[in-house]
């Protein structure tokens, strides 16, 4: 049993050690590029949670403020009934005291019905702002996480090109890298 020996020619070392530098330079790059990614993905999710809460807490605000608008137009109901049975009363009434009482009382509730009706109005107006506050801060949300899915995909695309060693697809992991990028600066706009 003769055993056969491969003795590489140093010509042939030099150029599997270049090819492995080559690697590993890439390796080390498209690793130092992924942890950037993974740490403005971090602040861009952070940021897209922070306007999706607060969009949230302002339109619980204007379903709060809607509510007590509610109950003011029924408090309003409830005044103009009690105004409309104190009118029957009074047209009723054949006692002039009587008939007196039931139109005083009458243009109480016509006079608190006003302050009642400019409250819900108000009400109404505040919940109406507040539903389109909580519109516009959640239009940055939306644009976030568009961004955060273009991150997320250039960094599959980072990792797919280190295990697969194919150079073309690190130009697909930058351009959607780019691409998260800009949609995430443009979300405030």
């Amino acid at each position: 049993m003769e055993n056969e020996y491969e003795v590489p020619s140093p010509h042939e070392h030099e150029l599997e050690e270049e090819i492995e530098r080559e690697r590993d330079g890439l390796t080390q790059k498209i690793a130092l590029m992924t942890a950037i990614l993974a740490t403005v993905g971090a602040l861009i999710s952070y940021q897209s949670g922070s306007a999706q809460n607060e969009a949230m807490f302002l339109k619980n605000e204007s379903i709060l403020k809607q509510a007590e608008a509610s109950d003011q137009w029924a408090f309003y109901q409830a005044k103009s009934m009690k105004s409309h049975l104190d009118d029957a009363t009074a047209a009723l009434a054949t006692n002039p005291e009587v008939k007196a009482r039931f139109m005083a009382d009458k243009a109480k509730q016509e006079s608190e019905k006003i302050e009642i009706q400019a409250e819900a109005t108000k009400l109404q107006a505040e919940s109406r702002k507040l539903g389109e506050e909580s519109e516009s801060r959640l239009r940055p949300h939306e644009r976030l996480a568009l961004a955060m899915t273009f991150l997320q995909i250039a960094i599959a695309l980072a990792a797919i090109t280190v295990l697969t060693k194919r150079k073309w697809l690190l130009w697909g992991s930058v351009g959607s890298a780019a691409i998260g990028l800009v949609t995430a600066a443009t979300a405030f706009f």
